[in-house]
């Protein structure tokens, strides 16, 4: 499972109805600019752990299978393939005639380097596990690739994504975390990376010799804007076309005219969801009574509706509602301010000095709700968490820091007491990275420390059947024992809400949601407003 760092942003709805008029013809031409809250990090697929690196990436690299919009399995560089019956082997028949973009064909070696370098104990990568789970890899010829594994593995068809392919011809015998290509990539996808300015933006320019077809839009652009305030001043000027909307600005701020007559707006669920995770590290949150404690101070329906603007649900596991494994039935932490200082009087918080702080040993209870600066959504709920905690004795400080300095400084350092985070979390319902006890190293997935060796077996179990009722089994297990001892608090699932200009035509909503086919995005050459030379 691909699982990666949420900085921001299903059956997916629209407004209005009809957002392609027929008459308009594809056409090439023009520029796309984006607003994104982060800024990349790294444009290596398998280095990279966030959102707005995959975002960028994802338009410059491709794996050999990706989801279609049913959520199926269909090819990309892979042609086609052939499983064997008991599913340990997956022979991939390769496209032909596919090439880098500087020239260089594509071929199984490109593959087999990939996986290679993925699995190495030198690569810094959070995704290595499910590699490992390969017992041989063969090259059967320039465009065959075959893959053995020792067990039955659930996720193995989809984990060859756009994490494993790289370009062997210009990597071979390097350091892949200190090559040049980790800021200046070469892919095969629809886009390749024309420039990177730091802290402004990140210019892509359109593959024309694309397997797929040539892009459409000529220029695809990340404008780097860490507010969404500011953003949204952009998006009304004209400086961006494309953003992710806060509630606020979903629900108040787009209905009028102006926005009616200029732009799209899309609503849609996420796979994803925000949550407010402990450092089972630090002496307090050691407790799972101290846990439950702030659990049972939190109003998720309060935060839903205050924040989101009721756009999105509360959240009580790892899974969105609606999915196969998404168990409804775990234990609920209802608002109840007796129960949540019952708990903490157990576990030896109480109020000695009458300041109306709690203590224990001498020391006040007070710790920092850490999260990312520009996520407005994140720093409301840490401020109304802050509020509520205030009520039974709990000092809570709020901080919020640039986002890579976040990532990179402090969850991977694991120097934090709580954060506010989100997932953005694949289709497979494997989370083997994020809760087994094995994945607790820098720059992996499990920064909370959250170790059971019950989950840890569930985990197993959920991922060596390709029989979806022993997986569900599972995973409603995990999910049951994750709801008892809360590493996280899981809070709530957003709703996806990005708002587009309506001169961009050809954009069709799925359970994917919309940038899926991006490549096919165009705008009728009357409505184009850049002239881009490449």
């Amino acid at each position: 499972m691909a699982v990666i760092f949420q900085g921001n942003e299903g059956l997916a709805s629209h407004e209005p109805a009809d957002i392609v008029d027929i008459s308009d013809q594809p056409t090439y031409g023009d520029a796309l600019i984006t607003g994104s809250i982060g800024e990349p990090s790294v444009l290596m697929p398998m280095l990279a752990g966030d959102s707005a690196s995959h975002d960028v990436a994802g338009l410059i690299f491709n794996g050999l299978v990706k989801y279609d919009t049913d959520l199926g399995v269909i090819g990309d560089l892979a042609e086609s393939w052939d499983i064997s019956p008991d599913g340990l082997i997956i022979t991939f028949h390769l496209k032909k005639n596919v090439k880098w973009t500087d020239g260089v064909e594509f071929t199984a070696d490109d593959v087999m380097f990939g996986y290679k370098t993925i699995i190495d104990d030198k690569t810094p990568t959070p995704y290595k596990e499910d590699y490992l789970q390969v017992k041989k890899a063969e090259v059967l010829d320039r465009y065959t690739f075959r893959v053995t594994y020792g067990k039955p593995f659930a996720p193995s068809l989809t984990t060859w994504g756009n994490l494993v392919v790289l370009p062997k011809h210009l990597l071979e015998g390097k350091d892949i975390t200190k090559s040049d290509l980790t800021r200046k990539p070469v892919g095969m996808g629809p886009y390749f990376l024309n420039k990177w300015t730091s802290g402004q933006e990140v210019v892509l320019d359109s593959n024309k010799t694309y397997f797929e077809g040539r892009p459409y839009i000529d220029r695809y652009i990340y404008k780097i804007i860490p507010d969404s305030a500011t953003m949204f001043l952009e998006l009304q000027a004209g400086g961006i076309d494309m953003m992710g909307l806060t509630p606020i600005q979903y629900t108040k701020q787009t209905d009028t005219d102006f926005f009616r007559n200029n732009f799209q707006r899309y609503r849609y669920p996420q796979f994803s969801y925000t949550y407010m995770g402990f450092n089972l590290k630090h002496p307090w949150f050691k407790d799972k009574r101290v846990r439950q404690a702030i659990a049972h101070s939190i109003d998720k329906s309060e935060i839903v509706d205050v924040v989101l603007f009721g756009l999105g649900s509360p959240s009580t596991g790892p899974y969105v509602p609606n999915t196969w494994p998404y168990n409804p039935d775990v234990r609920k932490y209802a608002y109840d301010l007796k129960t949540a200082r019952h708990l903490l009087a157990e576990a030896g918080w109480v109020d000695t000095d009458g300041d109306g702080i709690l203590e224990k040993d001498g020391r006040s209870f007070e710790f920092t709700i850490l999260t990312n600066q520009g996520n407005n959504l994140r720093i409301n709920t840490a401020t109304i968490i802050q509020w509520r905690l205030a009520k039974i004795g709990i000092k809570v400080n709020v901080r919020a820091v640039e986002w890579s300095t976040f990532i990179n400084e402090f969850v991977d350092k694991r120097r934090f007491e709580v954060v506010i985070l989100g997932w953005s979390i694949g289709i497979d319902p494997d989370q083997f990275d994020i809760w087994h006890s094995s994945k607790t190293k820098e720059k992996e997935f499990n920064f909370v420390s959250y170790s059971n060796a019950a989950v840890d077996d569930l985990l197993e179990k959920g991922r060596r059947t390709f029989n979806i009722e022993e997986r569900k089994k599972a995973y409603f297990r995990i999910q049951e024992i994750l709801a008892e001892e809360l590493p996280y608090i899981f809070l709530y699932v957003p709703d996806a809400t990005p708002v587009v200009h309506s001169r961009i035509k050809g954009i069709k909503p799925t359970t994917i949601g919309i940038s899926y086919n991006l490549y096919k995005w165009y705008v009728p050459k009357g409505l184009q407003k850049h002239r881009i030379e490449q």
